[in-house]
């Protein structure tokens, strides 16, 4: 049996998963129904034992040893057939957002799927369709990552999983990656004076998304044609309209979004070090300015962001943390406090993004329509979204506490208006 110790990073985000669940979701709708569900469900149970990443779980040995990946062999256990009283794809979304906030326990197995057939008003397709619910560690990596093995067990030929080049690491080498790290980062902040790196993002006053979550959650989701999207990318636009739809829902709940901004995961420069090869960067919204310039410093702060995460002495700091003995690592998250507010935050919303390729996967011959993610909320988060395309199908995903936004319909409405 292979065994791979988890990386550092992959490591916290397990152990940090104990105190704040944080499970990767994946939503897919396809257009039919199976014929034969039993058999549909045993096709993607062989195409995922072909894969390595859904061929494992965590085996958690000790205090003073990273968790490592050990095999195990895909079953039907971890599939879920469900019957739903009432078969609208909404009843669909809120029977999966009370499913998947039960969190995996990744040493028994690492992702399993959730199955509704029969579901009416499945985005794009003509009749009752099929939703398939993938909920995964996110010690695999968030949507960006877990969706090409996904599409690879939904019957993707020619489906690549992108490789991790994982560095050396022991006790032995932090003392030269701290030194390494540290130098690099006299450089960056040398750079940074200079105007030859963008300046870290500002913090944002926190706002009532802020607030522990409290009260009833919902999903929510929004499908588009990319050519209905204005702005140079998906993920600007997306940023544009929730900029819009926020902005003007926390007016009307009594709050001030003028310094509005969203928390951004942003993969990082090859080669990947791990599962979790990203971090989440800070980006104004910018609710007060009018459609084209808001579109255009939304794309430039993403752009400055991205020229910072490249500099060398990113990749030197997470070296360096790839190198953390374990007892030091597991000290920090034990002490890791997830009461503790804070006045000032990344961002006041989460927005990911999420590219699912092509429409070439289907459940049992019924294509594939859509494609959704649902992040988490977290004690400092009580609204995140998703924007996620396959083929020329967007979605754009809510997940809101209602201590977060109040009338999340209205919140949807406007949203959907922004559009």
């Amino acid at each position: 049996m292979t065994v791979r110790r988890l990386s550092a990073v992959d490591a916290q985000t397990y152990w940090m998963s104990a105190k704040i669940p944080n499970d990767t979701v994946l939503l897919y709708g396809f257009d039919g129904v199976a014929a034969d569900p039993d058999a549909a469900i045993e096709e993607i149970v062989q195409r995922a034992r072909g894969c390595s990443d859904l061929t494992v779980r965590i085996e958690d040995g000790g205090r003073f040893r990273y968790p490592a990946w050990v095999h195990r062999e895909v079953d039907r256990s971890q599939f879920v057939v469900h019957d739903m009283g009432d078969s609208s794809f909404q009843a669909c979304l809120d029977e999966a957002r009370v499913l998947t906030a039960e969190r995996l326990d990744a040493r028994v197995a690492a992702w399993r799927m959730h199955v509704f057939a029969g579901i009416e008003g499945v985005p794009g397709a003509a009749g009752p369709g099929t939703v398939a619910v993938l909920q995964i560690s996110h010690a695999l990596g968030g949507g960006g990552r877990t969706s090409a093995p996904a599409s690879i067990m939904f019957g993707r030929r020619d489906g690549v999983v992108p490789g991790i080049d994982a560095p050396r690491t022991g006790p032995l080498l932090l003392p030269i990656a701290g030194f390494r790290a540290a130098r690099a980062h006299r450089q960056l902040v040398e750079d940074t004076k200079a105007g030859r790196v963008p300046a870290p993002a500002e913090l944002r006053p926190v706002l009532r998304t802020n607030h522990r979550p409290a009260g009833s959650r919902h999903l929510r989701t929004l499908v588009r044609r990319r050519s209905d999207l204005s702005g140079p990318t998906v993920t600007v636009a997306a940023l544009s309209a929730v900029s819009v739809a926020l902005g003007a829902q926390l007016r009307s709940l009594g709050e001030d979004p003028s310094l509005l901004g969203a928390e951004v995961p942003m993969a990082k420069p090859p080669p990947r070090l791990a599962y979790n090869h990203f971090g989440n960067v800070g980006v104004g919204l910018y609710p007060e300015l009018a459609e084209s310039d808001r579109s255009a410093r939304i794309a430039a702060d993403l752009d400055a962001r991205r020229r910072r995460a490249a500099h060398p002495a990113i990749r030197m700091a997470d070296r360096a943390f790839a190198a953390t003995p374990t007892p030091l690592l597991r000290w920090g998250m034990d002490r890791f406090d997830p009461d503790v507010r804070v006045s000032n935050v990344t961002g006041n919303t989460v927005v990911s993004s999420v590219n699912c390729g092509a429409m070439d996967f289907h459940f049992g011959g019924a294509a594939v329509t859509v494609a959704c993610a649902f992040p988490g909320l977290s004690p400092m988060m009580g609204l995140t979204h998703a924007v996620c395309g396959v083929g020329d199908t967007i979605s754009l995903s809510v997940h809101a506490a209602e201590s977060a936004i109040g009338d999340l319909d209205a919140y949807v409405e406007r949203l959907d208006a922004a559009l």
